[in-house]
């Protein structure tokens, strides 16, 4: 196991009504603004139980904030901020509105000329805003850690901070409930593949996070396609959640080597052609592990061992079906598994080379090996 340390002070309140805890959590000389997407909050009941909760606050709004959050839109309430003094930010939406926040948190304290310099550029970040979360789509983890991606046109870009991660998080099960089959699946898929992009790299001896991060895939192979079938379950909606957050909550990636490749690929799918974040990785990751299946053997042949039960045929024989199985997971969440299914060719391989080029993405890996020679192999795989 490599030396790492380890530090999550993000508070956790999970489980049915758990938004009311906000009231304590911010302190009452804040002045808060609340953020979200396109307001279906204001249909589920999450925003009346936030505006019950901050009955005793100084608060106001601000929403639009999109999947995949603009630069442009989060500098619009970066500018409210500025202009009206807010100091405390709440973040109640999915990833991308968590995302989008820890950006403002970080760029209405920013000293430099352009904001964009966090993401593009690495500028460091030296203060942040405070903010906490209510999670309403389990997938990406952002309620618990200091990453966030934010998009600039086509530019996908992520930065990571420990002075953005929120104080506190709120999961509540019930706020999943009204959230679509295709945001869902999406959800599910995204959290196994953080996983994946944690695990499926080369063995150091880190007993602990492998068998955690192999609960978790077992967990969301179980209760993925459940979520599918019976919507209405909320104990099945409460595992996944739970693993979303553990996903990507830094205990699984500590002391072990981190891939990224799929993200990285996945990332430039969505900033060029509007893929869905969760579908673009399901194109890309059977074919990450198939073209990378060298290097990746030992914890290729660990995966389908213990997630799949193979144990019979020859090593390239398990590594196909272990391949296999993943894909035929993902099919059971009714996401795609090829860029055929999402209507690209041969011919939208080089926009996505010239893009991992220009965004400097030309070393991904666990071992900083997959050039864009690697990336375009995998990109033909992926047809």
């Amino acid at each position: 196991m490599n030396n790492f340390t380890f530090y999550n002070n993000t508070r956790i309140h999970f489980g049915e009504g758990q938004i009311s805890a906000i009231a304590s959590e911010i302190p009452q000389n804040k002045k808060v603004l609340v953020l979200y997407g396109g307001g279906s909050i204001k249909n589920n009941g999450v925003y009346e139980q936030v505006q019950t909760a901050l009955t005793d606050h100084d608060w106001d709004e601000f929403s639009g904030i999109e999947p995949n959050p603009q630069y442009d839109t989060l500098m619009k309430a970066v500018e409210k901020i500025n202009n009206e003094g807010f100091d405390y930010l709440l973040a109640v939406g999915g990833g991308s509105v968590i995302d989008g926040t820890k950006f403002i948190a970080a760029a209405a304290c920013f000293k430099g000329n352009d904001p964009w310099d966090i993401v593009s550029k690495y500028a460091p970040v030296d203060t942040a805003l405070p903010l906490g979360s209510v999670l309403t789509l389990p997938a990406t983890g952002s309620e618990s850690n200091g990453g966030a991606v934010i998009t600039r046109g086509q530019d996908k870009l992520g930065f990571g901070s420990p002075l953005v991660r929120p104080a506190f998080a709120v999961l509540d099960p019930t706020t999943t409930l009204s959230l679509s089959a295709r945001q869902s699946a999406n959800g599910v898929v995204d959290a196994f593949v953080h996983v994946m992009e944690q695990y499926l790299t080369y063995p150091v001896n880190a007993k602990v996070q492998d068998r955690f991060a192999e609960a978790l895939l077992l967990n969301l192979i179980e209760e993925g396609p459940k979520v599918l079938r019976t919507p209405d379950d909320l104990e099945v909606r409460a595992n996944i959640m739970w693993s979303a957050t553990q996903a990507l909550n830094g205990l699984i990636g500590a002391g072990v080597p981190n891939d990224w490749t799929s993200h990285m690929i996945g990332h430039e799918l969505t900033g060029n052609f509007g893929i869905d974040h969760a579908r673009s990785l399901s194109i890309v990751l059977p074919a990450v592990m198939d073209v990378c299946r060298v290097e990746k053997e030992a914890k290729l042949l660990q995966y389908a061992q213990r997630i799949f039960g193979i144990n019979e045929g020859s090593t390239e024989e398990r590594i196909e079906q272990a391949i296999g199985s993943t894909i035929a997971f993902f099919k059971s969440m009714g996401v795609p598994t090829t860029l055929s299914e999402v209507d690209l060719d041969i011919s939208s391989i080089e926009v996505l080379l010239n893009s991992l080029e220009a965004h400097g993405m030309t070393a991904l890996g666990e071992h900083g090996k997959n050039d864009l020679i690697k990336a375009r192999a995998i990109l033909e795989t992926a047809l």
